[in-house]
């Protein structure tokens, strides 16, 4: 690869800028890994996704390695201390980078971690329709979008027109003045999937966390759909 783009360089004319080099084509490898802690031995804290992405700059592994999207930290099991990390790579055609790796061990702490190999997309989707867990928006059954705010019958970008939150109304106390065009709504709203202070497609929504453990979906999730 050096060579040709070495050769591309030298046809050209010296004062000619901006040169797209070739670049071999690429795709993504999916990897995992396992053995690291769910809380940190340094901060005694929850492991979070800097922790993660330091362990990886800093570690002569992942040196040629680039990331393709953000590591995902989910745990083990709801009542498991250990994690999975999953990460996305960019690779080449023969898998080079991702066969660099994979069955490789390093430390982290006094934890021994292994990188393995991972299918695509691990997981359950989230209807961008109406914002619930197990299905794709091409095979959602309701007709109408809801919103991820209030979950009413409404596109998400309509909530502050059409939502009650937002209407003015004297005969509350105190009473609710209407939202001003442009302003976002303060207001907050159970999620639909896990009851909880937060929009359905939130980060911090319990089920979210918890989405590749099917313990946790065949019993915990029951028990909050069920309150």
């Amino acid at each position: 690869m050096q060579e040709i783009e070495k050769y591309v360089k030298n046809s050209l004319p010296s004062d000619v800028e901006n040169i797209f080099l070739p670049r071999l084509p690429q795709l993504k490898s999916y990897l995992k890994i396992i053995g690291i802690p769910y809380i940190s031995e340094k901060t005694n804290n929850q492991i979070s996704l800097d922790d993660i992405k330091n362990v990886l700059k800093n570690n002569h592994l992942f040196n040629d390695i680039v990331l393709a999207s953000k590591p995902y930290i989910i745990k083990v099991s709801s009542k498991s201390d250990m994690t999975i990390i999953w990460i996305d790579i960019w690779d080449m055609q023969n898998r080079t980078n991702a066969k660099k790796v994979i069955n490789q061990r390093f430390n982290i702490g006094s934890f021994i971690a292994i990188v393995r190999s991972a299918n695509m997309n691990p997981g359950i989707p989230q209807c961008k329709n109406c914002w619930k867990w197990g299905h794709a928006v091409g095979v959602c059954c309701i007709q109408r979008s809801k919103c991820v705010r209030c979950n009413g019958p409404h596109l998400t970008k309509h909530h502050c027109h059409f939502a009650w939150c937002c209407k003015a109304n004297e005969k509350t106390s105190p009473p609710r003045l209407e939202i001003k065009k442009g302003e976002p709504c303060p207001h907050t709203f159970k999620c639909l999937n896990c009851k909880g202070k937060h929009q359905a497609d939130s980060y911090n929504c319990l089920f979210w966390k918890h989405h590749f453990n099917k313990e946790w979906h065949s019993k915990e999730y029951m028990e909050i759909q069920d309150n």
